[in-house]
């Protein structure tokens, strides 16, 4: 591992900044641990003492002067530090400048610096300080493009030096508004809110002055002050500020439209009274703050925001994603707020750009992008290691309804309004299936049962199944207009796969799954569709380890026959593949072939399996990251290109073949290939971002050029624990 040094106000400090280090740290550790060790140099000053963590390795006394020299020595000193990131804000280092600039220079490691504030128009003395830190820094880091495009203009700075990172925020598992407002004693109240640290500089009076006019428009409004007063500010003139807010709220008769929450909130809690907000205020009145966490933090919560023009507001409210209003100006704040308060549709707009905007400043994305700067940086040819996140059924268990697993959902909220397929049911009872197996996870096996039942109510009398039903368990006009061969062989795989686990199930329930199984018997003649075929492939396999026969054998014979007569038909030198065209989950097509060799010993099957597989993964992998086939047109023989569009259902076939190979050819290029397809859903994919979205257990449904599709669906997510799963020895 490599060990980074970060210098930077720490907890149980309290500020912006402190805050920041802990969440950034916390991220590159949680998802690069095994890569980076990152320890503290905690900064304090005569005025603000260090209470030390186990995080915190060094201790940096800002208004002495002879400690930046110490601290310079003891890094240089320090063989195991490889790299030093400093947080800087110009308040921190003033009291010795000078000292600190020269540790800068003095530094032997590569130092990173990460600009919280950058001022347009420097002085004479601004400009040269800035200057030397930008000349002895190995890379600079800016959260806003605003930020870096003063550097460039104001500071003359090396653009090739400077990386922007945005603020990261928190992901959320959002809950229902109401019954949120509901815990926090709010039913019935139009919430507005802001929070952080107070001072001055929040110009919550701003506010205040703007009440009465919302007030007379919404008598239901409460406006939520949520924080303690700064640290910094309690010291220098106590609870002032505090009083004069309070003593104008009962000025303008307020009383009953304003609630102080005077608390330094838990993350969670803090969460949760964003998401009961119904419009977020944002009232700063300093037109250099360059970034505000509790800006974003509102914005990845769903809060519509109105806010001062400060340039991340300006970035992030573009595109009518929320409303501008000038300083101090309490007659404009009125006016957008009771705008936004009688508009439900323009409120639900806001949220769902400002959800989209925000998810790509996770904390656990800006994590991915610092690693890659950390690459850059100590030029190591090492690459990333991906920490592996626990195995997490949450989603799929609040998606699981009466009848099965729910299709869709509507961000990580599922919609009963979509129903239920056969498809994403028989998925659900596999990866449930291989839970309980394995040991791993939460899972009730009524679950398991409830899987098993949807398949058994959707199989016909000619022992066909049905593919698409309702939320009232109705079967819809879709299974009349849309094939339905796949989602039979799903059925069939479920089952096999159910009975080769049925062990640790009651006995009738593998009596019911052979049952069903037994009857698809009479339909295989007819399926001529290369990935129903090998779905059943699959599905015979598992159920001949658990049941072998003579009759279980001669499907996979009749199966593996008519998949092998079909890659004869189409393969040539140069396209080794079952049909003229990639389209999507491809994997299963050459990993059937293989476990119908495994099956019943015929190389053949293998040496199609081989060299389809093979042809397969140089379509899909550029170096150490696979980019799987475009759903926007597939990719047709003769074509090199696929465009974008990426599906996790893709994704976790290839990781979960990729095992499969290995175990039969013990190649190890396999295995490195399943690491690096599966960290696809972790960020390392063309847009460096999470797939997979640990605080709701739950999956992206897509990756597309620009953006990821925030929806967390059946299909997606049981296919990421599927494939999270094939990374687990057997």
């Amino acid at each position: 591992m490599r060990k980074i040094i970060c210098i930077t106000t720490y907890p149980p400090r309290e500020c912006g900044i402190a805050t920041f280090a802990q969440d950034l740290i916390r991220a590159i550790l949680s998802k690069f641990g095994e890569s980076y060790s990152i320890k503290i140099c905690a900064v304090e000053s005569d005025t603000e003492k260090q209470t030390c963590t186990e995080d915190v390795e060094y201790v940096l006394d800002t208004s002495d002067i002879s400690a930046y020299a110490t601290l310079t020595r003891q890094l240089n000193e320090n063989s195991e530090v490889k790299m030093v990131l400093v947080q800087h804000e110009f308040g921190l280092y003033a009291a010795q400048e000078e000292a600190f600039l020269q540790m800068l220079q003095q530094l032997l490691k590569p130092v990173i610096l990460v600009f919280h504030t950058v001022l347009a128009q420097p002085s004479p003395a601004l400009y040269r300080s800035v200057g030397r830190m930008m000349a002895t820094c190995a890379n600079l880091v800016v959260m806003t493009q605003n930020s870096r495009e003063i550097l460039l203009r104001d500071y003359q700075a090396d653009g090739d030096k400077i990386t922007v990172i945005p603020h990261g925020t928190h992901l959320v598992s959002f809950r229902d508004k109401s019954k949120l407002k509901d815990f926090y004693q709010l039913s019935g109240r139009r919430v507005l809110s802001t929070f952080g640290l107070l001072s001055p500089g929040k110009s919550i009076e701003t506010t205040l002055d703007a009440l009465p006019a919302i007030v007379k428009t919404n008598p239901s409004v409460i406006f939520l002050i949520i924080g303690k007063t700064h640290p910094g500010v309690l010291k220098v003139e106590g609870e002032k500020y505090r009083n004069l807010l309070e003593a104008k709220i009962k000025e303008l008769h307020l009383e009953e439209h304003v609630l102080f929450i005077n608390q330094y909130l838990e993350l969670p809690v803090l969460l949760e009274y964003l998401q009961l907000t119904d419009v977020y205020l944002f009232t700063s009145s300093d037109p250099n703050q360059a970034v505000s966490g509790t800006f974003v933090y509102a914005l990845s919560c769903g809060c519509p925001i109105i806010a001062t023009p400060i340039p991340h507001a300006l970035e992030l409210l573009s595109d009518d994603s929320g409303i501008i209003f000038d300083f101090k100006n309490s007659e404009q704040l009125s006016e957008a707020a009771n705008h936004l308060l009688a508009d439900e549709k323009l409120r639900t707009q806001m949220k769902l750009v400002g959800l989209q905007k925000t998810a790509a400043t996770a904390w656990e994305n800006v994590a991915i992008a610092y690693a890659s700067l950390f690459q850059k940086t100590g030029r190591g040819e090492e690459e990333l290691i991906y920490s592996l996140p626990p195995i997490d059924t949450y989603h799929i268990r609040r998606m699981s309804r009466q009848w099965g697993i729910i299709q869709f959902s509507k961000g990580n909220r599922p919609d009963s309004s979509t129903g239920y397929t056969l498809d994403d049911t028989a998925r659900a009872l596999m990866a449930m299936c291989q839970v309980v197996a394995t040991g791993q996870g939460k899972v009730k096996e009524r679950y398991v049962k409830t899987y098993l039942n949807f398949i058994r109510y959707c199989q016909q009398p000619d022992g066909s199944f049905l593919n698409y039903v309702d939320k009232d368990g109705i079967f819809t006009s879709q299974n009349e207009e849309v094939g339905l061969d796949d989602s039979n062989g799903r059925a069939v795989c479920a089952l096999g796969y159910f009975i080769s686990c049925a062990g640790h199930f009651p006995a009738p329930w593998k009596e019911e799954a052979e049952a069903i199984l037994k009857r698809t018997f009479q339909r295989f003649d007819r399926i001529e569709s290369p990935r129903s075929i090998a779905f059943m492939l699959k599905g015979f396999y598992y159920y001949s380890r658990e049941c072998p026969s003579a009759q279980t054998d001669a499907c996979i014979w009749l199966l593996a026959n008519k998949l092998a007569q079909i890659y004869r038909r189409t393969a040539e030198v140069h396209w080794r593949w079952f049909e003229a065209y990639l389209t999507y989950d491809n994997a299963i097509l050459p990993e059937a072939m293989l476990l119908a060799h495994l099956a019943v010993g015929r190389e053949e099957y293998k040496e199609i399996a081989h060299e389809s597989f093979e042809f397969l993964l140089k379509k899909v992998f550029v170096g150490n990251r696979i980019q799987v086939v475009s759903n926007q047109g597939w990719m047709h023989k003769g074509k090199s290109s696929h465009g974008f569009g990426e599906q996790p259902v893709d994704v976790a076939g290839m990781v979960i073949a990729l095992k499969t190979f290995y175990q039969v050819f013990k190649d190890e290029k396999y295995l490195r290939m399943q690491k690096d397809a599966f960290n696809w859903f972790l960020g390392n994919n063309h847009l460096h971002q999470i797939v997979y979205n640990p605080a709701t257990g739950g999956c992206y449904d897509g990756l597309e050029e620009n953006n990821i599709n925030l929806n967390q669906g059946a299909e997606s997510t049981v296919c990421y624990l599927m494939a999270r799963l094939s990374l687990l020895s057997d």
